[in-house]
């Protein structure tokens, strides 16, 4: 696993000051705030998947990636005080963190790495989540990539690695691997946000790796209690595409809890 396009590489043994201040950003929450009239002001990060058309990633590569990618953006310098994303980025976070998946493979996937932001490569899968912008604001480069138009077969990838957070998804809801990777993304960001300084620190030195899995309908119930118990974050969507409003969609676990 690996991050490229990172200006801040956290290399210090100690959390540094910008991202303790990154840090208490996400632990005060987001915004929420309603959209503007104007839809090109809309906030919104895009999330760029490498979904070649010869042997494509897993699924849950894919989405582990895209989720610590999308992370990574929220914890990087650039995101801090002075950084050069900073108003881009608390823009998009004090309103709506509205996500937008879009797939790329070739000269498309080169063009994207033009573009602000931070990539993310884990088990042979990439993933790239953008620098914040409003929606008339997108580079025509990510604007032209499709949002939607190919998927991947659910995979079976094994045990999740206990020292990483665990996104759990609930596959009943039939998303698309762009919707997921907007969920999954959503979701990596609630539980950097609800775990200690230190905790957030260590999974920023090791890349933001987490893994994704699909949870059965056992699984899932087991995960809704730790959720009630204050031991793991849900995402609940609001509902825009796909799947209808208050949806829960991704449970995150934080690291060496035991599978449900």
């Amino acid at each position: 696993m690996h991050a490229e396009d990172t200006a801040g590489r956290w290399d210090s043994a100690d959390p540094t000051a910008e991202f303790r201040a990154l840090h208490a950003e996400l632990a005060r929450g987001y915004g929420g705030a309603g959209d503007p009239d104007d839809p090109d002001l809309v906030q919104a990060m895009q999330m760029v998947l490498h979904l070649p058309k010869v042997d494509p990633p897993a699924r849950s590569a894919v989405l582990a990636a895209a989720a610590a990618a999308a992370v990574a953006v929220c914890l990087d310098e650039r995101s801090g005080p002075g950084g050069v994303w900073e108003a881009r980025y608390l823009a998009w976070k004090r309103a709506r963190i509205r996500k937008v998946a879009r797939r790329a493979r070739g000269a498309q996937w080169r063009a994207a790495h033009e573009v602000d932001g931070v990539t993310v490569e884990i088990g042979g899968a990439l993933a790239r989540a953008l620098a914040p912008s409003t929606v008339g604001a997108v580079d025509a480069r990510i604007r032209r990539l499709q949002i939607g138009g190919t998927d991947l077969a659910h995979d079976e990838p094994g045990p999740p690695d206990p020292e990483f957070p665990v996104l759990w998804v609930d596959p009943r809801l039939g998303m698309t691997v762009g919707k997921a990777a907007a969920q999954v993304g959503h979701a990596s960001m609630l539980l950097a946000g609800a775990l200690p300084l230190e905790a957030v620190w260590r999974w920023s030195r090791a890349g933001f790796a987490c893994s994704v899995r699909d949870a059965d309908a056992r699984q899932w119930a087991a995960l809704t209690d730790r959720v009630a118990a204050g031991a793991a974050v849900a995402v609940r969507d609001a509902g825009f595409t796909e799947i209808a409003p208050g949806s829960l969609t991704v449970i995150a676990v934080p690291p060496q809890a035991p599978a449900p």
